[in-house]
């Protein structure tokens, strides 16, 4: 046996560990066919023999793991120093990274208005009842309810349908003047070309103290500056509208960008685009929050409309089907 021990000590890999193991304790192995023989002594020799051949076989067993632990240890350094990469490498290979086309445009729609001295507000997206609907003069079984297809919770929670709870949340923890705008996810219970269940908002608000400190007219001079910022030189009108939390309200709308007002398919022929809603803020707001002798505006508009006119982006769920044709646009 001292042989095979030297052998054991002189094995070069695991692979003629093995070959070792197999010759001694194979099917043929010289120390298998050993024990094998000793069913042909007799009992007082082979209790004897059977012993000394024990105790050669858990020497050898030893042995055989001590140099298999060594060699396996030493074949895993070989192994990770063949496959190791320096990171430091430049790669040709390597591509640069960039924002999300909806995150360019927020971010965009974010410097205007700070521009303008307005602060950033964020809130929940799991709202209650009251922030999200109440106290924006949207009681109960009232019909505008139904234009928002809410995701409700059991127990009595929702996600969410505009960021228009931010601004309920800021009267109430600050008094006027307020000038503010909130950005954020928000969610409705659509999907198709122009709709998705989670899109972003932007909503502005300003209130200020006395009755007629804050006028239509200042709603509309700050509205055709940021369209303008955004798009250019357009044209930008204002259509009377509803919407329950403002009186008067209005739908604005811009020349459309592709076809300079002429009429094309984008604007259904009208040379007009739709782009955001807007409206001096309803009395009924302000009572709900307690405010007093104050008047304001609000105006919000949806992220992803803006991103889809500025990218010329025919469908929305292209901003979030991680399509690389696309997003790759935007490095």
């Amino acid at each position: 046996m001292e042989e095979i021990f030297s052998k054991i000590n002189q094995a070069k890999n695991t692979t003629e560990l093995e070959e070792i193991r197999i010759s001694v304790m194979g099917k043929k192995g010289s120390l298998t066919a050993k024990f094998a023989a000793l069913k042909n002594c007799d009992e007082a020799q082979k209790k004897t023999l059977a012993k000394e051949l024990n105790l050669l076989k858990m020497e050898f067993e030893k042995a055989l793991a001590n140099k298999k632990e060594e060699l396996s240890f030493k074949e895993l350094q070989e192994k990770l120093q063949a496959q190791k990469i320096d990171v430091s490498l430049f790669s040709s290979c390597s591509f640069k990274g960039s924002n999300h086309p909806i995150m360019l445009m927020l971010d965009r729609i974010v410097e205007y208005f700070l521009s303008m001295n307005f602060m950033i507000k964020t809130g929940p997206l799991v709202e209650d009842d009251f922030h999200n609907f109440e106290a924006l003069n949207l009681p109960k079984y009232h019909p505008a309810r139904d234009m928002q297809d809410t995701f409700y919770f059991k127990d009595g929670k929702l996600l969410r349908t505009h960021t228009s709870p931010v601004q309920i949340r800021t009267m109430e923890s600050q008094k006027p003047p307020i000038r503010m705008i909130c950005p954020g996810n928000v969610f409705r219970c659509d999907y198709d070309l122009t709709h998705t269940p989670m899109f972003h908002q932007v909503e502005g608000l300003v209130v200020e103290n006395g009755k007629d400190s804050v006028s239509f007219a200042n709603l509309k001079f700050i509205l055709e500056d940021f369209l303008k910022y955004m798009f250019g030189d357009v044209k930008v009108r204002f259509r009377s509208s509803y919407f329950p939390f403002t009186e008067p309200s209005a739908e604005v709308d811009m020349s459309c960008i592709f076809c300079k007002g002429e009429g094309c398919r984008v604007c259904s022929h009208t040379g007009w685009l739709e782009v955001l809603g807007c409206g001096c803020v309803s009395e009924n707001v302000f009572k709900a929050v307690g405010y007093e002798n104050v008047s304001g505006y609000a105006f919000g508009l949806g992220v992803e409309r803006f991103a889809m006119l500025a990218y010329s982006v025919p469908d929305l769920r292209a901003f979030f089907e991680s399509d690389l044709r696309i997003l790759e646009q935007f490095q």
